[in-house]
């Protein structure tokens, strides 16, 4: 439950007076904006088949439309069904500018659903999911709307909201049934999960999951032109390669598909918990994350060849 608003006004404020760098593809503000929406009481903690769910994909599309991010599918909705309720991805899409990339696919992806209700505390008990995943689901529409303005992809490009990830994966095990039934040319999937707060003593900003499953980490760093993405050990004790919704893609194309975190356990201690709200993320640092991303990303869409590889084993 929104306790105060003393970080998100002043983000605001330093930003309009131009004291926070707003040069590159989102600023704290805007971050903060989709942030705040997204974990406002009004959604009642966006669970599945739930009128907060809905409320949160109507916000999505109405941006998608608004900066001319089109619908993969005849609307934006990829529907399914979950325990007898009907849900739904929320997808957009941008055509590649290249006639001969263009039949290729890259996905940007991260999950907008969450838990709607835990455990009472201080008479608080829904679970807005702030940095679970308002976070990444900012840093994929923020994405979306940068690459929907410079139209600089070569490659065509799904921006996706996945549904249902709390339920076990399920939006995005759909979405590569699909894709994979279209016969769809994935080359890589990016996803982002939990990027709300930076990381604790480590010389890199993010952490992927699967760091040695495939060289994304390595071509990442070299396309953004500084160390951006490193190694987390504890994500491969946890396993959280297979834990979110890269691994769906993964499993049906078995190319590249992996996702960008900086939960390190140490950093973050309302995991799945009703404090998990949106004063308590760093939005000047989302910004600069998502920034930082940006060449990165936008030389995955540009590569005449496909660099990011699996590695062998």
């Amino acid at each position: 439950m929104r306790k105060n608003m003393f970080k998100t006004t002043a983000l605001a404020l330093l930003c309009g007076f131009g004291l926070i760098a707003q040069d590159k593809g989102t600023t704290s503000k805007e971050v903060g904006e989709i942030v705040t929406y997204l974990t406002s009481d009004e959604l009642q903690g966006r669970d599945t088949g739930s009128e907060g769910l809905e409320k949160a994909a109507v916000y999505i599309e109405n941006i998608f439309k608004e900066n001319k991010v089109a619908p993969y599918f005849d609307t934006y909705r990829d529907t399914f069904e979950v325990e007898g309720q009907e849900t739904y991805n929320v997808v957009g899409y941008l055509k590649g500018n290249d006639k001969k990339l263009a039949k290729e696919l890259v996905i940007i992806g991260a999950h907008f659903d969450h838990i709607g209700k835990g455990k009472e505390h201080n008479g608080d008990v829904i679970a807005n999911g702030a940095n679970d995943n308002a976070a990444g689901s900012a840093a994929v529409i923020t994405l979306a709307k940068y690459f929907a303005k410079t139209k600089s992809n070569k490659r065509s490009v799904l921006f996706v909201l996945f549904g249902a990830e709390e339920k076990g994966l399920l939006g995005s095990k759909h979405l590569a049934q699909v894709l994979k039934e279209k016969q769809a040319d994935l080359y890589t999937m990016i996803n982002f999960e939990m990027i709300g707060v930076a990381l604790n003593n480590q010389p890199h900003k993010a952490y992927i999951t699967g760091f040695e499953e495939s060289n994304m980490a390595k071509k990442l760093n070299e396309y953004s032109g500084e160390n951006l993405i490193g190694f987390l050990p504890k994500a491969k004790e946890y396993q959280l390669f297979k834990r979110s919704d890269n691994y769906p893609f993964y499993k049906a194309f078995h190319v590249p598909c992996q996702t960008i975190s900086t939960f390190d356990f140490t950093n973050y201690k309302y995991y799945h918990h009703v404090d998990d709200e949106a004063e308590n993320l760093d939005f000047n640092f989302m910004a600069d994350l998502i920034n930082d991303c940006v060449p990165a990303i936008e030389k995955v869409f540009n590569t005449t060849e496909k660099e990011i590889k699996l590695n062998k084993k």
